[in-house]
C-alpha cells in the first residue's frame, strides 16, 4: 500500500474501535460468551427471569470496560424472542453520577427513565398523566417543594437531576419526610405500566422486563467519595424491598464492590451475576490462558480484517497482556499505537517502540501512586484477593476498580490483580 493508503487503513481501524455498546446484530459483535453455555452468565441471567412467574430483580456486575451494556443488549434480544417486553434504560442520562443517590432521586430518575420507554414504543402521551408531569403534582402539592424551579415539563426536571448538583440535594432534603409516599407512587406507576403494555400487546400474562444501565458508574470522587459509596450501600442494602418493583422484572447494574461489603445482597434483592474481564491469564497466576487471547483476536479481526499487517501476532498478544483483558483498556491501547504509528508513518509491521511510547502513555495516567496504597496494591497481586480490611477502606478500593488499577477476574472462582501497566512500579513482595 501507499503511504497514503496505510493511513486511510489506519483511521477506520481506530474508528472501528470506538467504545460504545454494540447489539448482537452488529457486525463488530463476537459472541465469546453465547460459546459457552456453563459460564454464560447472561444466558443464566435470562433463564432466571424466564423461569420466574412473579416480578423480581437481579443484580449485573462489573468493572466499567466489561461489556456490560453491550452485553445487556444481548439479554434484551434474547428475552424479546421469548415474547418479552423489554425496556433499556442507561441511567446516565437521568443521574448526576458523582454525587451521593438516595432512594427518593434514583426512584425519580429511574421511573422518568421508564415512562420515556414506554412513550418510545407506544407512542408519546399513551400513559393517562405522563409521569414528569405527575411528579410536579406530587412536589407541588404534597411535598410543597415550591422553592425548586420545576419548570413546566419533563425535560427541565430531568437536565436538573443529570447536571444540577444543587437541585438533587435539595430535592433529597425536601422529600426525606415523603420516602414512602414517593416509594408508593413509584410502584403504582410500575404496575400501571405492566397494566398498560399488557393490554397493548392484548397479553393478560406478558412478562414485562426493565434494564437499568450504569447504575455501576456511579463514583465518588474527592471529599464526597466516602458519602458517595456509603449511599450506594444503603440504596441497595438498606431499601432492598424497596427496589422490587409491583408485575415488572428489573435488572439493575451495580459496582463490583458492593457484594463485597453486603453479604447476603443476592438472597434478600436478586442474583448477582458478575461480568469480569476476559481471562488472559490462567487462574491466580501471570501465564497466559490461550483462550482468551484467541477471543481478543477474535474481536480486532471482526474489527480491522488487516490488523496482521500492522500488528505481528506477538505484538497484538503482548498488548492483549498489558491491558489485562479489559475491552476498554485494550481498545485504547491499540489506540494509541494507531495514532503514533499515523503520527510517525512507521513502517508495518509496527515498531516495538510505538507499543512502548502506549504503554508509557496509559501507565503516566495512573502514576504515581501514594505508598500506602501501593502497599495495598502489592498485597492484592500477592494474594490476588481485595484485602479490604475495614469497611472505612471501601472508598479506595473503589476507586481502585474504578481507575482500573484493579481488575477482577473469573476462571471457575472469583480473584483479583492489578493492571499489568504498574505491577513494576509496586514495592518488592514482603516490604
Amino acid at each position: 500500500m501507499t503511504p497514503a493508503e496505510q493511513q486511510t487503513v489506519l483511521k477506520q481501524f481506530y474508528n472501528a474501535l470506538k467504545d460504545e455498546p454494540l447489539s448482537p446484530e452488529n457486525p463488530y459483535y463476537v459472541p465469546y460468551l453465547d460459546e459457552n453455555r456453563e459460564e454464560d452468565l447472561i444466558s443464566l441471567l435470562a433463564t432466571e427471569i424466564l423461569f420466574s412467574e412473579a416480578a423480581g430483580v437481579n443484580l449485573l456486575s462489573g468493572q466499567r470496560g466489561t461489556g456490560k451494556s453491550t452485553q445487556l443488549r444481548r439479554l434484551r434480544k434474547m428475552l424479546e424472542e421469548q415474547g418479552c417486553v423489554v425496556f433499556l434504560s442507561d441511567m446516565r442520562e437521568y443521574m448526576h453520577m458523582t454525587s451521593p443517590v438516595e432512594i427518593t432521586d434514583f426512584f425519580v430518575s429511574i421511573m422518568g427513565a421508564l415512562a420515556e420507554q414506554v412513550e418510545e414504543r407506544y407512542r408519546s402521551g399513551v400513559l393517562d398523566e405522563g409521569y414528569w408531569e405527575r411528579l410536579t403534582r406530587f412536589l407541588r402539592t404534597e411535598v410543597r417543594l415550591d422553592e425548586l424551579t420545576l419548570g413546566a415539563g419533563g425535560a427541565e426536571i430531568k437536565a436538573s437531576l443529570k447536571n444540577d448538583v444543587s437541585f438533587r440535594k435539595r430535592l433529597q432534603e425536601g422529600m426525606r419526610g415523603h420516602v414512602a409516599r414517593l416509594i408508593q407512587q413509584s410502584h403504582d406507576f410500575a404496575a400501571q405500566v405492566v397494566t398498560l403494555v399488557r393490554e397493548r400487546e392484548d397479553d393478560p400474562d406478558k412478562k414485562v422486563v426493565f434494564l437499568i444501565d450504569s447504575v455501576e458508574q456511579i463514583r465518588g470522587v474527592g471529599a464526597d467519595a466516602e458519602s458517595v459509596y456509603k449511599s450506594l450501600e444503603n440504596l441497595f442494602s438498606g431499601h432492598a424491598d424497596s427496589l422490587k418493583l409491583p408485575l415488572l422484572h428489573v435488572v439493575y447494574t451495580i459496582p463490583p464492590w458492593l457484594p463485597a461489603i453486603t453479604p447476603g445482597l443476592g438472597s434478600v434483592l436478586g442474583t448477582v451475576h458478575t461480568l469480569p474481564s476476559i481471562h488472559i491469564y490462567q487462574t491466580r497466576s501471570r501465564e497466559p490462558d490461550p483462550a482468551g487471547l484467541e477471543i481478543l483476536r477474535g474481536i480486532v479481526a471482526a474489527r480491522c480484517s488487516r490488523w496482521g499487517q500492522i500488528f505481528t501476532l506477538g505484538q497484538l498478544d503482548r498488548i492483549a497482556l498489558n491491558t489485562g483483558g479489559d475491552l476498554r483498556e485494550f481498545f485504547y491501547l491499540i489506540k494509541q499505537c494507531l495514532t503514533r504509528a499515523g503520527a510517525s508513518r512507521a513502517s508495518w509491521p509496527i515498531p516495538d517502540s510505538v507499543i512502548e511510547g502506549g504503554e508509557n502513555n496509559i501507565r503516566r495516567g495512573m502514576l504515581p501512586i501514594a505508598t500506602q496504597d501501593a502497599l495495598w496494591l502489592r498485597r492484592i497481586a500477592d494474594t490476588h484477593n481485595p484485602q479490604l480490611e475495614t469497611v472505612q477502606e471501601l472508598p479506595a478500593l473503589a476507586r481502585f476498580f474504578d481507575t482500573k488499577l484493579v481488575l477482577n477476574y473469573r476462571n471457575g472462582h472469583d480473584w483479583y490483580d492489578v493492571h499489568p501497566l504498574i505491577r513494576d512500579e509496586l514495592p518488592p513482595a514482603g516490604e
